[in-house]
């Protein structure tokens, strides 16, 4: 009921006054069973205007953070992201980011919408980078359909560390649904979940005009900030190991891509960019 009165009568109306988002392939979206929206993630206020403009619920997996805030800013954070169909994502890797991903499957399962932002957080200077395969494996283990859409302009509305928004028109676009049904008996072959995700993240590419770099954000904003890597960062949730002689083997690192490169095949003919 909240989400509901606040998307029609209450935030979405002010939102749709100010920001005017603009929207294409909107019909793309299912009228109904479940889906998987896939977004490029510019900004914080992504997961505000995108479910604003979808007429049926959007349930969002958002950062575990969100939800473990202290004093009256963090109660009320919690809240917020709670009473608007957002679910905690513990982004660690491993079995903590598998338990976090299963409340998703919940949602498709159900017949939902499940959005997620297979970057894994926000691009720190506007460019596409290295998704995640957790949103590869969801899909398959699911079949259901990949609905990428990108968001425009969200970026200059709110940037990295700034509270209050711009006022300034955004838009999204929506692709046509991605059809992976063909990988289904696969959904824990390593090179598919990769192969998959690459795709999506091409298409993002494709829809949103942005620069491509094949390496984690996390990884990035790391650099950024002058701290060391962390394993977290470059963290595969609900990936599935390959074996080899005497253990498993670890996915294989980013590579650094020249701004704007596109995925190509890489040596073991999965996608990915060179």
């Amino acid at each position: 009921m909240f989400y509901w009165v606040m998307k029609r009568i209450f935030l979405g109306p002010v939102i749709k006054l100010l920001f005017r988002p603009w929207v294409k392939g909107l019909d793309n979206i299912p009228a109904q069973g479940a889906a998987i929206i896939a977004s490029n993630h510019l900004s914080f206020s992504d997961s505000i205007f995108m479910p604003l403009m979808v007429h049926r619920p959007v349930v969002f997996l958002a950062k575990s953070e969100y939800f473990t805030g202290t004093g009256v800013k963090g109660r009320l954070t919690a809240a917020f992201f709670r009473l608007t169909n957002q679910l905690p994502m513990d982004r660690s890797g491993g079995a903590a980011s598998a338990a976090s991903l299963n409340a998703g499957m919940e949602v498709l399962n159900h017949g939902g919408l499940l959005g997620i932002y297979p970057e894994g957080t926000r691009s720190p200077d506007s460019r596409l980078y290295r998704g995640k395969v957790g949103v590869a494996r969801l899909a398959l283990q699911a079949g259901v359909p990949v609905i990428p859409v990108a968001m425009i302009g969200t970026d200059k509305v709110q940037p990295i560390g700034k509270r209050l928004p711009n006022i300034r028109r955004i838009g999204m676009v929506f692709g046509e649904p991605l059809d992976f049904s063909q990988y289904r008996d696969q959904a824990e072959d390593r090179t598919v979940q990769r192969k998959v995700t690459d795709e999506i993240m091409s298409r993002l590419m494709r829809l949103s005009g942005q620069e491509y770099v094949d390496e984690y954000a996390a990884v990035v904003k790391l650099r950024l900030a002058g701290k060391p890597a962390e394993p977290a960062a470059a963290a595969e949730p609900l990936a599935q190991p390959d074996p080899v002689e005497g253990g498993f083997a670890p996915d294989a690192g980013p590579h650094s891509a020249r701004e704007g490169q596109r995925p190509t095949k890489d040596d073991g003919g999965t996608s990915a960019a060179g």
